[in-house]
């Protein structure tokens, strides 16, 4: 977690790393379990493409989804099963989890998953840009995170970073709140904002 000093730095002058889980859902007697991962960083409060990464997360073959949880998990079964786990992943993504600002859109899921991998650790601050954007456009028609990158005429460039890829797919979500996170950081006012007041939006 980063320090008070952190928290009053530019965020044009740290890493943000934007991440997206997409997940099981919840049915009764099985909890909500994450099978997909992407994730990007921010530098200078632009979207590094270099910085792209995905990755299906195990969920056991057996284990059934909530039909109504959003994805294309009922035909990557297979490739989820086979996948690696978080603790697997862990020293790859470690290093872009800690001491720095994490950002997604509506963060709880992202929160909890995050948790989940390392429970002793506190992470943070959450730049959450579902809650920025409400502040920013008030009377938006939405706030879904697919209808606000169309609204904003950004979605040429998520699907360029993400071809072949759709809504509800972790690394897309992921390019998807980075793109807003960058256009939000253009608007007039927002050239001296820091970390910790997007953080408390």
């Amino acid at each position: 977690m980063l320090s008070a000093m952190g928290l009053s730095a530019s965020i044009f002058d740290v890493e943000v790393t934007v991440l997206d889980y997409e997940s099981t859902g919840s049915l009764a007697g099985y909890a909500n379990e994450p099978w997909q991962i992407g994730m990007v960083s921010l530098k200078a409060g632009k979207v590094d493409s270099a910085t792209m990464f995905e990755s299906f997360l195990r969920v056991d073959a057996n284990r059934p989804f909530n039909p109504h949880a959003p994805g294309r998990h009922a035909v990557l079964r297979d490739a989820i099963a086979a996948a690696p786990t978080v603790q697997d992943l862990w020293p790859r993504i470690q290093p872009r989890l800690f001491d720095c600002p994490l950002c997604a859109h509506n963060v709880a899921t992202e929160k909890k998953f995050t948790r989940a991998a390392a429970p002793m650790h506190r992470f943070g601050p959450w730049i959450d840009t579902l809650k920025i954007a409400r502040k920013v456009w008030p009377a938006g028609p939405s706030y879904a995170l697919d209808d606000l990158v169309a609204l904003l005429g950004l979605k040429s460039k998520v699907d360029a970073l993400c071809p072949g890829r759709v809504a509800h797919d972790a690394l897309y979500d992921a390019v998807a709140s980075a793109m807003l996170l960058e256009h939000l950081l253009e608007q007039p006012g927002w050239g001296n904002v820091t970390v910790g007041e997007l953080a408390s939006m």
